[in-house]
């Protein structure tokens, strides 16, 4: 049976992430280990933005020192329907992508 494993995000929303998505982001060698880091990120983001593709996704950024590829930001992506949030995705990135700012600007 697979695991579930339920984060919060900065508003204390519960967050799914599956064993099937962690692990596909595991395939990923710059992804191997950074489950805290993806928890982290949404837990204390340094930003999130709403997806100029997808408005029911969220984008959670935090800076990352030392990542297997150099500095980079963490961004998990989540899904958001209602009462239901789930981790859609997670990559390290250079920048923030543009889209609405929901954080830090709004609470």
């Amino acid at each position: 049976m697979a695991e579930l494993h339920l984060l919060q995000d900065r508003w204390g929303t519960e967050v799914r992430l599956t064993d099937e998505r962690l692990n596909h982001l595991q395939e990923h060698p710059e992804m191997v280990d950074l489950e805290a880091a993806i928890a982290e990120a949404l837990s204390h983001p340094e930003y999130v933005v709403q997806s100029l593709s997808d408005d029911a996704a969220w984008l959670y950024y935090r800076w990352l020192t030392g990542t297997r590829v150099g500095d980079k930001y963490i961004c998990v992506v989540v899904k958001r329907s209602g009462d239901d949030a789930f981790v859609v995705t997670a990559y390290l990135t250079d920048r923030v992508k543009k889209g609405a700012v929901l954080w830090p600007d709004k609470p």
